[in-house]
């Protein structure tokens, strides 16, 4: 059985403005017919990904903690 190149790093979120996953730049129906689709599929796809990761606002879905904290000494820290 051969691997499956994937481009997936395990940070499975979906950027509600564009639609990509902040970890590898796929969408929902992508990363569902991942799978199935043939190389040639999949290599289209992943010379795509640089470009719309690009794209994807790289904020933390809530606030962190080092970012709470900052905010309550009156330090503002912006999330990374």
């Amino acid at each position: 059985m051969n691997a499956i190149e994937s481009p997936c790093i395990l940070v499975c979120s979906i950027d509600r403005t564009t639609g990509y996953c902040f970890g590898c730049g796929r969408t929902q129906a992508e990363i569902g017919r991942w799978i199935v689709m043939t190389p040639a599929e999949r290599r289209t796809v992943m010379a795509e990904l640089p470009a719309r990761l690009e794209t994807v606002e790289r904020r933390p879905r809530r606030e962190t903690r080092r970012a709470r904290m900052a905010r309550e000494r009156g330090t503002a820290e912006p999330d990374r």
